[in-house]
């Protein structure tokens, strides 16, 4: 297995735990007679548990070293999702959703950490580009999956699917050749203090935080979309599953469409113009939500923007660190992704229009990253 191959499979470990699962929500919250707010909780925790996870992760392969964390991680989601499926309530399945989420947060924290190892400069920035080309292809496809599953067994079998997709990637773990980087020495408090040292660096801690709000509209969607399009709209799993998929691909194509305009265009203009390009079709959301074609559309400008900006800011974050790459790169992914748990439990309040407060989040997932950046070029030009 190429090391681009392994590096992906492990980036698309969160789409695989989620989006695989999302076409059954509906049918967990009426199997189970619970509102979507409860049902919501095995969305929600898993990315709570998993972002505190990436704490542990970063700093350990920084001592420890990238593959024994990765066999211990994968090991235990293999475990998570095979008490998923045993699940009968849905305590049982947010228990076990939890166990899944501790070993998932092992290939998402090291997958930007050996991308960091593995390649440098401008091909790290197109790798970083052309797996955000490919990591869409999962939230495209797992929800499909997902509701073909449904249609011929019952939701337990999709986190059956999951324990076998996370086989290839402890087999890519066994025969990827790790490598050689300055391990941190001394007691776990030295590990943990690295924290301390990377946060001390206000351009890392900058970018990072601002940066990882562009994800809060999307997560809203993540989490409100099987009810929106189901529930409210009244489409099928089937169809839900394609409209969803329409969102991968946006983000898809923005991905390569980073990938051909790095060479020309520097990070910073890369950047303003996706967030622009969110911060319009958030607006465009608010206005056109009522209706599926409307809502679908939006959505798809919405995360094709955020596909175009996403591995560009990845980028610039990582660039600002020289050492303790691990425990920035799980510093960088804990904060999108708790940003993200946080708007995922919001949109499951029973708002009067979920789509326009996700259009309303989109708009700040947009503004709050232009204003670091305003912030960041003036710092650069006194420099």
């Amino acid at each position: 297995m190429s090391n681009f191959v392994f590096i992906t499979l492990l980036a698309a470990f969160p789409a695989l735990s989620t989006d695989m699962y999302l076409p059954a929500l509906p049918i967990i919250q009426e199997q189970m007679g619970i509102p979507l707010a409860t049902a919501n909780l095995s969305l929600v925790l898993f990315f709570v548990f998993f972002s505190f996870f990436l704490l542990v992760y970063g700093p350990l392969s920084d001592r420890v070293g990238r593959r024994p964390v990765l066999l211990g991680g994968i090991t235990l989601y293999i475990v998570g999702c095979i008490l998923c499926a045993l699940a009968q309530s849905i305590w049982l399945l947010v228990a076990a959703r939890i166990v899944q989420a501790a070993g998932a947060a092992s290939a998402s924290a090291l997958a930007m950490a050996l991308a960091k190892d593995v390649y440098t400069g401008v091909e790290r920035q197109k790798v970083l580009a052309y797996i955000g080309v490919i990591i869409p292809l999962c939230p495209m496809l797992a929800p499909l999956f997902g509701s073909v599953v449904l249609k011929y067994t019952s939701w337990n079998w999709i986190f059956i699917c999951q324990a076998v997709l996370a086989t290839l990637a402890m087999y890519g773990t066994l025969t990827f050749k790790e490598p050689e980087f300055e391990k941190i020495r001394g007691s776990v408090w030295k590990v943990i203090s690295r924290y301390a040292a990377v946060l001390s660096n206000m351009q890392f801690s900058l970018s990072c935080f601002t940066f990882s709000f562009m994800g809060i509209g999307f997560y809203a969607f993540l989490a409100g979309s099987a009810d929106i399009y189901i529930v409210s709209f009244g489409l099928t799993e089937q169809q839900y599953a394609l409209l969803f998929g329409g969102n991968a691909f946006g983000f898809m194509l923005g991905s390569l469409l980073c990938s051909r305009l790095c060479v020309d265009m520097t990070s910073m203009e890369i950047l303003r113009s996706s967030l622009t390009g969110i911060l319009l079709s958030s607006i465009a959301l608010c206005f056109f939500c009522n209706t599926i074609t409307g809502f679908a559309v939006t959505m798809f400008m919405m995360t094709f923007s955020m596909g175009v900006s996403r591995p560009v800011s990845n980028h610039m974050i990582l660039e600002t660190v020289d050492t303790d790459v691990g425990t920035a790169s799980s510093l960088l992914t804990f904060t999108y992704f708790i940003l993200g748990a946080l708007a995922m439990q919001f949109i499951s309040f029973d708002w009067a229009s979920k789509p326009l407060v996700i259009g309303e989040m989109g708009i700040a997932s947009a503004m709050i990253p232009l204003v670091a950046l305003f912030f960041l070029r003036k710092k650069h030009q006194k420099a």
